[in-house]
């Protein structure tokens, strides 16, 4: 009788199973059994500066619904790096000049259409200037520069080229720092297949694939440390960790041996959140050097990471599950560091940021 029992059981499950379908890892997403105290952090302990973010519509409109959110966020100055060049940054800056606001910063872009030609490195020079006397605080490169960026001849244009070297230099003449973005996330180069740490993002989004065989990951990084070291009066704030975020150790030589770098951590908290104690000694080693940077605008993603930087919890859920698969932890900065950190490495990096913002 209890074998009948157990086999029509068995026999239900079966039925049961085949009636749901096989699981599909992209939705796998269970709920951890582990209890820890909790402390979410919807705000920022101090106010800060996000040096990475992007408003491309800036340009018209009112702003008092972005100033709205900023400051349930506690972010005193945002520094949008899609200001264009010419009438399109010269837009931007007027509605923010037409707001009387102090809160936001813009970054010129180089038009890279026209690359190679005659005058083109001089125009560029020229037009950078003009940008900087109508406003401009930085310049931002995108990292359309070594992935798509073309000569005349149809060659990929390298992040090194030495066309480009009078920008660089212009930058330091100028006072104004590099915020650069080379190359992704050296897992999009690999295999997609079961080794692969970042498989559920790549199969979520194929774009981000690499498959491009005319550069690796490597030599585009190796291009960008090539600029950093021969423009050493330039100073370059690397994109993303300079996406070693997985890697402090190596951060750490780079750093070392480039005095004229800094960093910031826009998308990739993810990392830092993973690895707490080394985290934490890398933000104290180098607390002068680290800019807080978000990336996307998404005001509810901010409070990871303020969790990740002012608390010490333990395995909390990241925003993104397709970014990270692991729990998160905290770094539990002090608050010396938190200052710098949140506004005080930018304002000392980034020129026409109003230090009367922030409790000095």
């Amino acid at each position: 009788m209890l074998s009948k029992l157990l086999s029509a059981c068995l026999l239900l499950t079966t039925i049961s199973q085949a009636q749901q379908g096989p699981i599909d890892f992209e939705q796998y997403n269970p709920v951890s059994t582990l209890v820890v105290k909790e402390n979410p952090v919807a705000r920022a302990k101090f106010p800060f500066i996000d040096v990475h973010n992007h408003q491309r519509g800036m340009d018209s409109g009112s702003l008092d619904p972005l100033l709205s959110e900023m400051d349930k966020l506690n972010m005193q100055v945002m520094v949008n790096l899609s200001g264009g060049t010419g009438n399109s940054l010269e837009k931007k800056i007027g509605n923010i000049k037409s707001a009387n606001s102090k809160r936001f910063l813009v970054f010129a872009n180089i038009d890279f259409s026209g690359f190679g030609k005659t005058g083109w490195t001089e125009f560029t020079v020229k037009q950078l200037v003009n940008d900087v006397k109508n406003g401009a605080s930085g310049l931002k490169i995108f990292k359309n520069l070594g992935f798509s960026v073309k000569d005349p001849d149809g060659k990929r244009v390298g992040v090194d080229d030495p066309r480009l070297a009078p920008i660089w230099e212009a930058c330091a003449d100028l006072r104004i720092p590099v915020l650069i973005h080379t190359a992704d996330p050296a897992p999009f180069w690999d295999s997609m297949d079961n080794n692969n740490e970042r498989l559920l993002e790549l199969k979520t989004h194929p774009r981000r694939q690499q498959k491009n065989e005319e550069y690796s990951w490597q030599q585009l990084i190796d291009e960008q440390h090539r600029v950093f070291r021969k423009h050493f009066r330039t100073t370059f704030i690397a994109a993303h960790f300079g996406w070693y975020p997985n890697n402090l150790g190596k951060l750490d030589s780079i750093l070392t041996a480039m005095p004229n770098v800094v960093v910031e951590f826009g998308a990739v908290i993810a990392e830092l959140g993973r690895q707490p104690r080394a985290a934490k000694y890398f933000f104290n080693k180098f607390q002068d050097r680290i800019l807080f940077g978000k990336d996307s605008w998404v005001p509810s993603e901010y409070a990871t990471y303020f969790r990740v930087l002012e608390t010490e919890d333990e395995y909390f859920p990241y925003h993104k599950k397709y970014h990270a698969f692991w729990g998160m932890y905290g770094m539990g900065l002090s608050d010396e560091v938190l200052k710098k950190i949140y506004y005080k490495n930018a304002i000392r990096i980034i020129p026409g940021i109003d230090k009367s913002l922030f409790p000095l």
